[in-house]
């Protein structure tokens, strides 16, 4: 793979929307990603809540050239910026859902034009964070026990946002780390009402005068972790990859290649 890819895991005839999952990485890393890896899979079950919240849009899956962030490349923004910058034109509007890493990633391109709505869960914004105009709706959401992000920095930057004129809703999950195990229901939850509302223009006005955090409700049991790791291994072989569109970056462009999503 020589540029980012969009794995389609649901391709409806005469899709014009796409709902565009993108994986957690590392900080620094420059090894290729695979579809084994457990940020990638992780993505899947939100593929299932997508694809049954919103038959008729499409679900894909970003894939980055690299595993790592890389410090001020920011490649993984990048690659999804490059991304839609070249789905055809038949496509025309985006959900976007990033979780950790590419809750950041997200977050840095939520201002593209095709962008219609932007979900980050447990994202990684760390202090200093350059603030981006996002198109809402915006929602982030994340656990209060998770360590590997921190859910403060999200808050901060939720309310920089408000403060920029961005309506913003922010969930808090009790009880809930980083890899969201603990609560899959109500992480799927979320993708499902998210993707719904944005798609079908029912999301309710939230961000500016509601709460600054929601205790998200509990709408599933708590699940084991052989449970959750199994929801996973479920919606990986019930959706499994239909096609690739692969941008290719050369000499500082891009060009797509694949079967046209349209």
């Amino acid at each position: 793979m020589t540029g980012p890819a969009v794995d389609l895991v649901w391709h409806p005839a005469g899709a014009t929307d796409l709902v565009l999952l993108a994986h957690g990485g590392q900080e620094h890393s420059t090894a290729v990603p695979h579809l084994w890896r457990a940020p990638i899979l992780r993505m899947w079950p939100f593929a299932l809540a997508a694809r049954t919240a919103v038959p008729a849009a499409a679900v894909g899956l970003l894939r980055y050239r690299y595993r790592g962030w890389n410090g001020s490349a920011a490649d993984s923004a990048v690659d999804l910026r490059a991304v839609l910058d070249e789905l055809p034109p038949v496509i025309r509007r985006v959900l976007l859902i990033g979780h950790s890493m590419g809750g950041r990633a997200v977050v840095a391109a939520g201002n593209h034009p095709r962008v219609a709505g932007v979900l980050a869960l447990a994202p990684w914004l760390p202090e200093g964070e350059p603030l981006t105009g996002l198109r809402p709706p915006v929602t982030f959401a994340h656990g209060t026990d998770d360590t590997i992000t921190d859910p403060r920095a999200t808050a901060a930057y939720a309310e920089r946002l408000r403060a920029a004129g961005t309506p913003v809703t922010m969930y808090a999950l009790a009880g809930e780390g980083h890899a969201m195990l603990r609560r899959p229901t109500d992480w799927n939850t979320v993708v499902a009402n998210f993707t719904t509302g944005a798609l079908n223009s029912t999301a309710p006005a939230l961000g500016m005068d509601g709460p600054p955090i929601e205790p998200l409700p509990q709408y599933g049991a708590k699940a084991l972790l052989p449970i959750a790791v199994g929801s996973i291994a479920v919606a990986r072989f019930r959706l499994p990859v239909v096609e690739r569109f692969e941008v290719h970056c050369s000499a500082g462009k891009s060009t797509a290649a694949g079967r046209d999503l349209g």
